[in-house]
């Protein structure tokens, strides 16, 4: 396709704008299918997740849990004398995964015939033709388009924040500090603030968390999330709750605890994570006349989208973070493929019910489905079951002393399962059982047909659910 000032304009099936889970899952799908498939990524393929979220994360915190397992080794019969740990090794090992993890992504989008663009992608409009993308001075013309922009860290604009410099960090500044923090202050008790907690008071970093709510991870059901502060609080961290954040002094936040009084709390660095938005900007988007969802100021927050991924712009779609709904990685890629699916004529819808949330603390948090407090709050009739992970023997071999519950939220009526919540290790890994029986919707009767494998963790499932009568 030749246009006005003579450059060439390349048709694609398919182009999609971020690299991250929900783009390059798509683009591996849609690729794998026969599509031909442009993927405009403006850093690192793999997006915030692989490179600034889930996975660098992920591994600081296990070499943090390996740390704790050499501290307390003797409680299995294992000593270990003076244990210690080498900070810039741990984050070179980070380093490493990464850059291992975005080259499997790399060889995927070539195994699969996606081409991918390392540069920002501006959209330029729709016609006729399809929908026009600039990117490295060439224009692209796609039938279809994915928007999956992601979030980016919220920052609040606290008094005196821009004056503090280097002393305040995000998720992302903070994967790359040379030196440990003696003291650390994260203001906001949510995923990101917690694991962090997590790995920095392992490593004997003094930690305080501050949070504006009643309790820490705001989503999850209350007394699993009760029980993770009463571990950490024993630990040494300190929680402020319901503390307000009125503004920084150099190396001090300044907040206002429950009953009005101001106080101040220091630390080498200060650790601002209190939640993400929606990438919605500098791409473009105001040239096809999305729309948004609103927040109570009439703000949008994300693109609005149905079952299919669709917007309201024909044979545009938005995926991930940037629909400002779950702001998850795995349910960005699920949107993607929902999306790719509706592209290639296939029946599918994506569906909410059964997405799961995992904290990567020590021990573990995992939940999906309605927590309790959800239950209550919709006006169903409910039954609570629960029984503490020492009921599982394999829990009891490998965590020593460790707390640990599985709650179940079933209906009252039918017994079906409408919620499953777990603390203590390795609840990351087995959730996703859970996850199936709220997608099938099956019953408390149905589950206790199925045969777990023994000796496991995930055999406590079974087991509470046995305590319903």
């Amino acid at each position: 396709m030749l246009n006005s000032d003579n450059s060439i304009s390349i048709m694609y099936d398919l182009a999609i704008i971020g690299g991250g889970p929900g783009g390059y899952v798509a683009a591996e799908r849609a690729g794998a299918a026969g599509l031909k498939v442009v993927l405009f990524e403006k850093r690192a393929l793999g997006g915030v997740c692989l490179n600034e979220g889930c996975i660098p994360t992920k591994t600081l915190l296990y070499s943090a849990k390996i740390y704790h397992y050499a501290l307390t080794g003797d409680h299995y019969g294992v000593y270990a004398k003076d244990p210690s740990f080498e900070y810039g090794k741990i984050i070179s090992r980070k380093n490493k995964v990464v850059r291992k993890l975005v080259a499997g992504v790399k060889a995927a989008m070539k195994a699969n015939q996606v081409e991918v663009v390392q540069s920002e992608a501006f959209i330029e409009g729709r016609d006729a033709e399809g929908i026009r993308i600039k990117a490295v001075d060439q224009e692209y013309v796609s039938r279809n388009l994915l928007i999956c922009t992601g979030s980016e860290a919220a920052v609040p604009p606290f008094p005196g924040l821009a004056e503090a410099g280097d002393i305040i960090v995000t998720n992302r500044e903070i994967l790359s500090l040379e030196e440990q923090p003696k003291e650390i202050v994260i203001i906001g008790g949510g995923v990101i603030g917690m694991e962090f907690a997590s790995f920095f008071n392992t490593l004997g970093t003094k930690v305080t968390v501050v949070e504006m709510l009643p309790k820490i991870l705001g989503p999850l059901d209350d007394e699993i999330s009760a029980l993770l502060q009463k571990i950490y609080a024993k630990r040494g961290i300190e929680f402020c709750l319901r503390c307000k954040v009125t503004g920084i002094e150099g190396n001090q936040v300044v907040y206002e605890d429950p009953d009005g009084k101001t106080c101040k709390v220091a630390g080498d660095k200060i650790l601002v994570s209190v939640g993400r938005k929606a990438s919605l900007t500098g791409f473009g988007a105001e040239n096809l006349g999305l729309a948004y969802l609103e927040n109570k100021a009439g703000r949008p927050v994300g693109i609005r989208v149905d079952e299919q991924m669709r917007t309201n712009v024909p044979n545009v779609y938005a995926a991930g973070d940037v629909t400002g709904f779950s702001m998850l990685a795995h349910t960005a890629s699920r949107e993607g493929e929902v999306a790719v699916n509706h592209i290639l004529g296939k029946p599918d819808r994506m569906r909410y019910e059964a997405i799961p949330g995992v904290v990567y603390t020590n021990p573990e948090v995992a939940g999906v489905g309605l927590t309790e407090e959800q239950a209550r709050e919709s006006g169903k009739e409910f039954e609570v079951i629960k029984l503490p992970m020492a009921y599982s023997g394999r829990f009891v071999a490998e965590n020593e002393g460790g707390e640990g519950l599985c709650k179940l939220i079933v209906g009252k009526k039918h017994h079906e399962v409408l919620g499953v919540h777990l603390l203590g290790n390795p609840c990351s890994e087995i959730i996703h059982s859970a996850c199936i029986a709220i997608e099938t919707e099956m019953t408390v009767e149905q589950l206790k047909e199925v045969v777990f494998p023994h000796p496991t963790v995930s055999e406590i499932i079974k087991e509470t659910v046995f305590t319903l009568k």
